[in-house]
């Protein structure tokens, strides 16, 4: 599978220990950045290239998921999410990232380096790559949704104030 990484200044060795992670585990990895220790980075050009390129890889049915990473992951995820068809779950625990598949369909996780080992995070990232998604009826309608509303600003037969 194609894992598609990025982070900010703070999940940056984070963020090389685990690309060697999946890439023992078979992975390729796609690095979006930053290359380098910069304390006053900006993250959001990092992750939405990251979130961009998973959801590209997608449509080209290429099986590809993305792991983006900073202090808390907040604003990280809040980033990956402005991009249209990424769906990014802040993990925090092992049920976080299984939900995150299995009811969101999710395409991204965002992960706090500051609020997590290295061993946590290898847990959440393999947990979430390895949990498929349940494709269940309700869930796929709420994905659905979602992608309406993010293309049209309606939801079909719902009131959006």
């Amino acid at each position: 599978m194609r894992i598609h990484i990025a982070t900010d200044h703070a999940g940056l060795e984070f963020s090389e220990d685990l690309q060697k992670h999946l890439r023992d585990a078979g992975h390729e990895v796609v690095d979006h950045g930053p290359k380098t220790f910069e304390p006053l980075d900006d993250y959001p050009s990092f992750c939405i290239n990251a979130a961009r390129a998973v959801v590209r890889d997608q449509a080209a049915g290429i099986e590809t998921l993305g792991v983006i990473f900073g202090g808390s992951g907040n604003g990280e995820q809040i980033a990956a999410n402005k991009v249209r068809g990424a769906r990014a779950a802040l993990v925090w625990n092992v049920a976080t990232a299984q939900l995150a598949r299995q009811h969101n369909d999710a395409n991204l996780i965002s992960i706090g380096a500051r609020q997590h080992s290295v061993e946590e995070a290898i847990l959440y990232i393999d947990t979430f790559i390895n949990t498929p998604f349940s494709f269940e009826e309700r869930h796929e309608r709420r994905i659905a949704q979602l992608a309406e509303y993010e293309t049209t600003g309606l939801i079909a037969g719902r009131e959006i104030d």
